[in-house]
């Protein structure tokens, strides 16, 4: 998902679920934050590095692929983008090292969704919005890793779209980065096959470029992980719950709901607006921010800014607090949910993301500063 989803679509969901404004624009900025806060960012500001929640291509274009570096890029991509659905899967015939890269397979309702929510329950609107953008991933980023991974992430050319009228239309991938995606003639860029398991290019949906993240496709391929046999994905549909869910989880953090339920959403918050929503959705566009950004101000009457990746950054650079600033805020609960996420990959038997014990509040301040004063590793195993 992408910024028409991840923030204007997360500000609707947190006003429908009673957040005021105020509340639904942080909330909002947190989520998509998550794709903007990076180690490039994060030197600009002087915040900690293991408060990273994404790479830039440039980054992960000079990340080693050694094993810590493989646990670096796994800790952030697993637990913001990827959320592995189920850690103790079983397939038949599988090894031993190719299980553990088949378990970080992502997808919606495994139990650390029900992990993410919980753990953003009582915190800050910094926490909330993170955990919007990581729950509203699963649904798009379902069936991919976020590791780097041929025998996981691999697709070969046998893509189609299902259009509206039921028919199948070629879809093709090019490799130029800086190109474009032609949603209109179904040609869209993507990262170039490389044969080495470990390959950056071999991260996520990579070999599919931006397709996964757009709402208005219905398509079918082959995956490597389902041994080439073929698969569905309807992102309306899942666009659909993934917003639904979205508002009961956030009711749910708001306590007008006692327990989180796994497969459970608020489709009677939303049904008047179905047709609006499913209008949206339908835009054949790679973003659609204006019709988002719309329906947000009939919605709540108030106006909707662009989002803004430099509002906090005087604020926090500035700050003699910088744990109670608004960056701050979101390093301190980016730091626990990665700490969270890459602690139960371990405690599966996996190493994929490294060792971690999630730091209680009492000592993150002082792991913040001795991350920024030492320039911060990743892999720091209290992190």
């Amino acid at each position: 998902m992408q910024i028409d989803f991840h923030y204007f679509a997360t500000y609707a969901a947190a006003y429908l679920a009673g957040y005021k404004h105020e509340e639904a624009l942080d909330i909002a900025y947190s989520a998509f934050f998550v794709d903007q806060c990076t180690n490039t960012f994060l030197l600009k500001v002087k915040g900690p590095k293991i408060a990273a929640t994404t790479q830039l291509q440039m980054e992960l274009m000079d990340a080693d692929t050694d094993i810590i570096g493989l646990q670096n890029i796994t800790r952030i991509w697993s637990s913001f983008h990827f959320l592995p659905k189920d850690l103790y899967a079983k397939k038949e015939k599988g090894t031993k090292r190719y299980m553990k890269k088949y378990r970080l397979i992502c997808g919606p309702n495994g139990e650390l969704v029900k992990d993410t929510i919980e753990l953003a329950k009582g915190s800050t609107l910094q926490a909330v919005g993170i955990a919007m953008h990581v729950l509203a991933d699963t649904w798009a980023h379902m069936y991919f890793a976020g590791t780097p991974s041929l025998a996981i992430n691999t697709v070969n050319d046998h893509f189609y779209e299902i259009m509206p009228d039921g028919t199948e239309e070629k879809i093709v991938f090019k490799h130029n980065p800086i190109a474009p995606d032609d949603v209109i003639n179904k040609k869209y860029s993507a990262s170039i096959y490389q044969s080495n398991e470990n390959s950056i290019m071999n991260l996520g949906h990579g070999q599919a470029g931006h397709l996964p993240d757009f709402s208005y496709c219905v398509y079918k391929y082959l995956p490597a992980w389902n041994d080439y046999r073929e698969v569905v994905k309807d992102n309306p549909s899942d666009y659909w719950k993934a917003f639904c869910q979205m508002v009961y989880a956030l009711k749910y953090i708001r306590g007008d709901i006692d327990t989180f339920e796994l497969d459970t959403y608020a489709y009677e918050d939303v049904r008047d607006y179905k047709e609006e929503i499913d209008a949206i959705f339908a835009v054949r566009r790679a973003l659609d921010s204006e019709g988002w950004k719309e329906f947000d101000e009939k919605l709540s009457g108030k106006e909707v800014p662009e989002f803004d990746i430099g509002k906090y950054q005087e604020e926090y650079m500035n700050s003699d607090d910088k744990d109670n600033t608004f960056l701050g805020k979101f390093f301190a609960h980016a730091i626990k949910h990665k700490s969270m996420v890459t602690n139960r990959i371990y405690e599966s038997g996996s190493m994929l993301a490294g060792y971690s014990v999630t730091p209680d509040r009492s000592k993150l301040a002082s792991l913040m500063v001795k991350n920024v004063i030492k320039g911060g590793n990743d892999n720091d195993k209290n992190a």
